[in-house]
Parts: C-alpha cells; structure tokens; sequence
C-alpha cells in the first residue's frame, strides 16, 4: 500500500517537473521573439500604488540611443558581454564588502541578465526560492537569448520610475524625447536611479545622482574603448 502511494507521488513529481521545465522553457524560447509588454512587476506595482499608473512603451533596441546600453552597464554591470549571466567576480568583491561594512548600505552584485531574468518571470522578493527561479531563468536566457536581446528586453522592463518602466516612457515623461533622442548625459542620468527608480528621479536630480551621473559618464567613455 505504501508502495504504491509513493510511486503516484514520485509519478505526479515528475509530471509537475516536467511541466514546469516544458512551459518555462517554452516561455524563454517565445519570449525571444516577441515583445514584453507586461511584467509581473508592473502588476504588483498597480496594486501597491495608491495611483495606479503604467507608463510603458517597447521599442527596439535599434530605436534607442546607442548610449543607453553604456549607461546601464557602466552603472550596473560593467562585464555584461563576457559573463553568461554571472559575474563571480563582483559576487567575490560583494561579499568582501558587506563582511568588513555589515552596518552600510550593502552591495549587490546582480548582472543585467539576472536582472531581467528576475523582472520578466518572477516578482520582487529576497527569497532563496525566488534566488533559486532567477538563477534558473538566467541560464535559461543566456542559453536561447543573445546579449543584444537580452539588453533590449531589460531596457524595456526596467522601472524608471513611480509607474514608468522602459526607456521610452522615461525619455517621453522626463525629458520630452524619444529614446533614440537621449543624449549621454541623460542615459547616465537614468542610469543613475537604477538602484531604486521609486526614491532616486532623473527628472529631479539630486547631488548625488549628479555625482553618480559623472561617474557613470566616465564608465561609459571606457566602455566605448575595450
């Protein structure tokens, strides 16, 4: 008797893995082709927002300015296009850091890819299941995905703001343009509120998003020479 409930539990296991693996991989294959237009993200937003409000425009990466993907990576993940999907090296420096300053603001190491993988598929949160779908999602992406659409999917999905998300909305909403229209320093402007886009406002910058504006500008210049 026990046996053989044991073996539908062990059949059903497999069943429900099975599907999951199918459809998740289905989704990524799908997704490589076909716009993002809604993320999990901008659902919760819409509940957690007493205005409810979604900005959001997809546009090709080959409609934005080609500064834009200097931007987010010379804030947010300068190695992007020689990981795959991973930068153990910052994750090494990240973990260095919050072990000798626990009492600072703790640093993150996660790439552009884990990133998109994390706004596309999953929902905000900072737990080891949620850990555990991200990496999964991520190789997942790098595996059927190249960088360029990986790039073009994030600068699509990216909050850049209260109830804005994309490029396109934030160069509409902040700055009057379209996002093939952004100069450097713009792209380095919204860049620099990546970290938390609902606190830190390109439209309304304060010192120290100039201060990381700057910074990121000269990450950009040395990005543009490798």
């Amino acid at each position: 008797m026990i046996k053989k409930l044991m073996s539908k539990v062990w059949r059903l296991c497999r069943w429900v893995l099975g599907l999951f693996f199918l459809s998740t991989i289905m989704a990524v294959i799908i997704l490589r082709l076909m716009p993002v237009y809604v993320t999990p993200l901008m659902v919760i937003r819409l509940f957690q927002n007493d205005e409810v409000k979604l900005s959001h425009t997809w546009v090709p990466l080959h409609e934005m300015s080609p500064q834009m993907p200097l931007a987010v990576m010379g804030s947010e993940d300068a190695r992007f296009r020689e990981h795959w999907g991973f930068d153990f090296k910052a994750i090494s420096k990240a973990v260095e850091h919050n072990k000798k300053h626990p009492e600072r603001t703790r640093h993150g190491a996660s790439t552009i890819s884990q990133q998109t993988a994390k706004n596309v598929f999953l929902w905000p949160g900072r737990s080891w299941l949620r850990k555990g779908l991200e990496a999964y999602f991520t190789v997942l992406i790098e595996l059927f995905w190249s960088k360029d659409r990986i790039m073009e999917v994030y600068l699509n999905s990216i909050e850049t703001g209260p109830g804005i998300y994309g490029v396109e909305a934030v160069a509409q909403e902040h700055f009057g343009c379209h996002a093939n229209e952004l100069s450097a320093s713009q792209c380095a402007l919204i860049a620099a509120t990546l970290p938390n886009p609902r606190r830190f406002s390109s439209r309304n910058p304060s010192s120290y998003m100039l201060k990381r504006q700057r910074q990121i500008l000269k990450e950009m210049k040395y990005l543009e020479r490798r």
